[in-house]
């Protein structure tokens, strides 16, 4: 019997060990990823996407809390990819774990559904998840590269916005589009147009982007009907790739400083940016979340009137009384009182 506990033991210790290394390999790739589109802000290199914020608070909020240290290991790791690891570095990931930590604490503390099928859900992910919990990676890496000399002291309100909306960017950007995957559901009956067309609006919406960005005019806007259609017809199973095309097409116009983005201060090409990448993740997150939640509403209605019918079905007369023939009903009617009659009133 002991042995059979410790061989459990073993057994659930080594699965959440993989579980950590599969989280610290997740950021290293996706922080890696990350460092190809850099921009220097302040004095320091950051990066206006940061995909790794998003892929952890999705292993967080599938997973558990328990793999918190993968964030810290893979941060860790993607510093020793591109210099030494010093105090600073420490102070880095212990903040990235922090935020991410502190992200997924509030968004389960408000009851958070990682199927994003609520309005409230939407909204939670964007202020809670996102643009609250990456306050504290922003601030405590700001800090450790100023402490450290890394960067100057007038530099920091500059790096830490743009560390701070790089992050926030990478979870809202990220994680609807990995929540999206993990809980799609294949529809009862497939029609071809249903395979189709998020594929085919995805590739639209890139060719809208990278027309917008490589363009003098000023035409991004022209992608936000193409996410709107993408909400309103498959939610984030279309929407949330949309979204991240975008994203990945405007970064790159910004890093080449190209289209609307030429000719710009390197903080007025991040503003603007960010607004771009902030305005279409939240288009289709709570368009997303809000046509979720109807199609939801309707279907418990649909269900509560198939109820009711089977109620009122159960406690309905039999079909004998229903079948009754109408002769045999009039022979059984009392007869009409008349006031002529004798008996009559």
């Amino acid at each position: 019997m002991a042995s059979v506990v410790r061989n459990e033991e073993f057994r659930r210790l080594t699965a959440a060990g993989l579980r950590i290394l599969a989280v610290a390999a997740a950021w290293l790739v996706a922080g890696r990823i990350g460092l190809l589109q850099q921009v220097v802000v302040g004095g320091a290199k950051v990066a206006p996407l940061w995909p790794p914020t998003g892929i952890a608070l999705t292993c967080l909020l599938i997973l558990g809390l328990r793999v918190w240290p993968g964030i810290a290991i893979g941060t860790l790791l993607v510093i020793a990819t591109i210099g030494p690891v010093n105090g600073a570095s420490v102070a880095i990931a212990a903040g990235n774990s922090l935020a991410v930590v502190c992200s997924c604490l509030m968004l389960r503390r408000v009851g958070f559904r990682i199927e994003l099928d609520r309005l409230r859900d939407g909204v939670a992910l964007v202020f809670l998840g996102a643009l609250a919990g990456m306050l504290i990676s922003a601030t405590v890496g700001s800090l450790a590269l100023m402490l450290v000399g890394s960067l100057p002291a007038s530099g920091f309100c500059a790096t830490w916005s743009a560390w701070w909306a790089g992050d926030a960017m990478g979870v809202l950007v990220i994680t609807p589009l990995l929540l999206a995957a993990y809980t799609f559901r294949r529809p009862a009956a497939i029609r071809p147009h249903q395979w189709i067309e998020p594929p085919l609006l995805v590739m639209v919406t890139t060719a809208v982007a990278l027309a917008g960005t490589r363009s003098t005019l000023h035409l991004l806007f022209l992608v936000f009907p193409l996410l709107m259609w993408a909400a309103l017809r498959y939610q984030l199973t279309a929407a949330a790739p949309c979204v991240l095309a975008v994203s990945v097409v405007a970064v790159r116009a910004a890093v080449d400083d190209v289209g609307p983005f030429a000719g710009h201060s390197t903080l007025a090409v991040m503003f603007t940016l960010q607004a771009l990448n902030g305005a279409a993740a939240l288009t289709a997150l709570l368009l997303s979340a809000l046509i979720a939640e109807q199609r939801n509403t309707y279907s418990r209605i649909e269900q509560a009137c198939v109820a009711l019918a089977e109620v009122v079905a159960r406690l309905a007369p039999g079909e004998d009384a229903h079948r009754r023939p109408p002769a045999e009903d009039a022979h059984r009617r009392p007869p009409a009182e008349d006031e002529d009659h004798p008996g009559g009133r």
